[in-house]
């Protein structure tokens, strides 16, 4: 069971990646726990928070086609080497701004802009990297993994945050996110990557960013994938932007609190991403991302109506439980579905919705927060996608029986 939920660290590259990607991202958590926190501090408006996540999403949505193309097109590691380089570069600019008090939360939001232009092109390379190193068989495991990673980073980071900005504020948290890129950039200068040998362009990038979309629209398994993902990320991720609202203005909780409400649902993510990667190749895949996707909304709501800080940290466990269920599930299908030369390009518009949405649905939930209150504003979104998700339930059987 133990070698069959870990199969995918056979692969030396992908050994130097995991390691690499679980040092940066608890960085990457404090980072985005302390932003979060911080803007809040600075305005006290739940409003704000969703305008800063919908500034670190909109890249996503604009500029995520032609990361795709970009990934397509030249070596993958080189590409994340570049674009992580920048990215440890706008953290310590971020934590630099601080530690001068300077901050403004506008200077947040354009970091957050920038940081998510080059998360479009990260992306992409990022997930179709993956099959190169570890091959197709082991694709489903080692996505597992990743979210393992990820999620590991998310109990780890946020409950470092929680007590590094209680005590010695946010600055040091951005300076150790900032330091924290270090490790992936080692992982990935040091592995041993065939030379690159694309297949040849054919036609411009636009015209390929074209041939990716028209593949999309008429699969009749990848197409309903990526709606649910979009409809999934754009309303009942929402909730995630009002944590600190709902930590300070609902529980009365303070930072730490904060932090593990934050932690909360990583441990969830991790539970589910561990049960996915021990099950192998399993089969009954669809049926599994159903569940997640039924589960996922109905415990935002959950959240949102809950006032025991007790009982919200358990249900931000389940939260965290159907997200990854439901995301690293619908990953695998996608990417085992899609061929190879086309990889890069579906990934990109699985990325702009997964990522590019959530914000969008963060300044609606700021939005509802700010005129009936932070947990009308949290529930909205899990109330349209549980409705959704049932519709998708009754509307896409084929989705279910797929294994």
């Amino acid at each position: 069971m133990v070698a069959r939920t870990f199969s995918a660290l056979q692969h030396r590259n992908y050994r130097l990646f995991f390691a690499g990607q679980l040092v940066s991202l608890v960085g990457t958590w404090m980072q985005n726990v302390s932003q979060a926190w911080l803007v809040y501090d600075l305005t006290g408006s739940p409003f704000k928070l969703g305008l800063v996540s919908f500034a670190s999403g909109v890249p996503a949505l604009v500029f995520s086609l032609w990361g795709g193309v970009v990934a397509d097109r030249m070596p993958k590691r080189r590409l994340l080497l570049m674009t992580q380089a920048i990215m440890m570069v706008l953290a310590l600019a971020l934590a630099a701004d601080v530690f001068l008090g300077t901050v403004r939360w506008w200077h947040i939001a354009i970091l957050a802009f920038l940081l998510g232009t080059v998360t479009a092109f990260d992306g992409p390379a990022r997930q179709a990297f993956v099959v190169e190193m570890v091959g197709r068989r082991e694709l489903m495991n080692a996505i597992a993994l990743n979210s393992a990673v990820f999620n590991s980073a998310r109990i780890i980071g946020p409950a470092v945050a929680g007590v590094v900005l209680a005590t010695v504020g946010a600055a040091w948290c951005f300076l150790l996110n900032g330091v924290s890129f270090l490790a992936v950039l080692a992982g990935l200068y040091l592995m041993n990557v065939p030379a690159y040998v694309g297949a040849a362009p054919t036609g411009s990038a636009l015209s390929q960013m074209r041939e990716g979309v028209s593949y999309i629209r008429r699969h009749p398994v990848v197409r309903p994938l990526i709606t649910l993902v979009a409809v999934s990320n754009m309303f009942a991720t929402g909730y995630s932007a009002l944590l600190p609202a709902l930590a300070d203005g609902v529980l009365h909780v303070g930072t730490v609190g904060y932090g593990f409400m934050s932690t909360a649902v990583g441990v969830g993510a991790l539970a589910g991403a561990l049960a996915i990667a021990s099950l192998g190749a399993v089969e009954h895949k669809g049926l599994i991302l159903t569940m997640g996707n039924l589960l996922f909304p109905t415990m935002v709501i959950a959240v949102a109506l809950s006032r025991s800080y007790h009982l919200t940290i358990g249900l931000l466990v389940l939260v965290g439980l159907g997200f990854m269920t439901q995301n690293a599930t619908a990953n695998t299908l996608v990417q085992t579905t899609v061929s190879d030369s086309l990889r890069g390009r579906v990934m990109s518009v699985y990325i702009m919705v997964f990522q590019g949405f959530f914000p969008v649905g963060s300044l609606i939930a700021g939005s509802v927060a700010e005129k009936l209150g932070v947990p009308a504003g949290a529930a909205s979104g899990g109330i349209i996608a549980l409705a959704y998700a049932l519709f998708f339930f009754w509307r896409a059987p084929q989705i279910r029986a797929l294994r």
